[in-house]
């Protein structure tokens, strides 16, 4: 049976199997249910489920079910606060050691947890398969009642440990725990469900590591294969999501797009600056078909651009209802196979004021970290890359029965540019 990260379960007493779902969600002690081992529980913070002796004679622990009780934090039974930004890949648990004087080595669950971060970070591939899969749960409030419906947070391996000293308001005293790092893993390959039957047969007796993991996670059987040093590219991240290839942005090898992409490239080679007519055509285009009504203003003076190449505005609806939105507009003719500089959005991003739309329009293409950053900062930006250019240019010159090549239209776009540059109608189009 599959769950999806998000999904909340039901967790009830006394436990009963029996039913798929109960009070209109997923039965945990269904989902969880195995004949041959002991039923797995979310009774503490830390639950480590029972070793089992698998085929080759080893003695595993199938699974670790990590929770957390947002609703007890600072309490007595809970003096600390976990943190959960699963859509980072990121988790940071306390573990369950809370008494002065007491070795939080010791503590059952930080005694599991431990043993997980040992065998995870073994150079050996055989040992690392003995790791046990980290399962993060946390408690979500229904209908205001706080207990007995878990929400899952996807699955993860243990990044790091660190010994700290921790303040108990509440009982006014200090003692020492254990902080665990997690690397929550993307399931983005099996597109965000994970399949819980994979952790039922890890549970059976003398089961095998080898058959199992083909029902686990690929992220799970990438970092078996290359150790912890490959955690941080496996990390669950939601914008990645969102991110554009590097071979989407880029015309395919030979093909016509590619053509037209090196002769506008070739043709603004020695002239870089009159790129920018070519650019706020290119961005109106997209603008129009994609967000909105895109009114021309002005190109800007290469030397004292201000961060800004071409000036614009955006109509939102209309009416009543109608919005505007001033353009400010970033162009760069660069190299096709170097991806553009990350320094040269965010000035363009420095120069938005409040209601305003950036668009950076570059022949080259973005990395996955720069789109990262305008994603996971919701930076107001439209970023058009080389491919689309292209596609642009070709559909102008077909539709169009004044050019006949693109060297044509390209010849009157650099004609009108003076023109462009010294048009200052744009004052009373954008009442700036």
């Amino acid at each position: 049976m599959e769950i999806q990260i998000g999904d909340v379960l039901r967790y009830k007493k006394p436990a009963c199997a029996e039913n798929p779902y109960e009070d209109g969600h997923l039965n945990f002690h269904f989902l969880t249910k195995s004949l041959e081992a002991k039923k797995l529980q979310l009774e503490k913070g830390i639950n480590p489920s029972a070793k089992i002796k698998t085929s080759s004679g080893e003695l595993v622990r199938p699974a670790i079910l990590v929770s957390s009780s947002p609703n007890k934090k600072g309490s007595v039974e809970t003096p600390w606060e976990d943190f959960y930004d699963v859509d980072n890949g990121h988790i940071r648990y306390f573990g369950d050691n809370k008494e002065p004087g007491k070795d939080p080595a010791n503590a059952p669950g930080n005694k599991a947890l431990l043993e997980a971060f040992r065998l995870a970070h073994s150079h050996s591939v055989e040992e690392r398969s003995l790791t046990p899969p980290i399962l993060f749960f946390k408690r979500a409030v229904i209908n205001g009642v706080a207990k007995g419906y878990p929400q899952f947070h996807g699955l993860g391996i243990i990044n790091s440990v660190e010994l700290v000293t921790q303040w108990d308001n509440k009982l006014e005293r200090t003692f020492t725990n254990y902080a665990f790092d997690f690397t929550v893993l993307c399931i983005a390959a099996e597109h965000e469900e994970f399949e819980w039957e994979w952790i039922n047969k890890r549970r059976k007796k003398a089961f095998s590591l080898a058959d199992t993991n083909k029902n686990s996670p690929k992220s799970w059987r990438q970092w078996l294969l290359e150790g912890s040093n490959s955690l941080n590219k496996l990390r669950r991240r939601v914008s990645k999501l969102s991110l554009e290839k590097t071979v989407n942005q880029k015309p395919i090898p030979g093909s016509e797009s590619d053509r037209v992409l090196n002769e506008i490239y070739s043709y603004y080679a020695g002239k870089k600056h009159r790129f920018e007519a070519l650019a706020e055509v290119i961005a109106a285009r997209v603008i129009d078909r994609e967000h909105g009504i895109y009114q021309k203003g002005w190109v800007t003076q290469g030397s004292s651009d201000g961060g800004a190449d071409f000036i614009g505005k955006v109509t939102l609806g209309s009416g009543f209802s109608k919005v505007e939105l001033i353009v400010l507009g970033q162009a760069k003719c660069e190299a096709l196979n170097t991806p553009t500089g990350g320094n040269h959005i965010a000035r363009t991003v420095a120069r938005l004021k409040r209601g305003w739309l950036g668009v950076y329009v570059t022949t080259s293409y973005f990395s996955d970290s720069v789109q990262r950053e305008v994603i996971e900062d919701k930076y107001p930006i439209i970023l058009i890359h080389g491919r689309r250019i292209a596609e642009e240019v070709s559909k102008i010159v077909y539709e169009s029965e004044e050019f006949s090549s693109v060297n044509s239209f390209l010849t009157a776009m650099d004609k009108d540019y003076p023109r462009r540059l010294k048009q200052r109608q744009a004052e009373e189009i954008l009442n700036v």
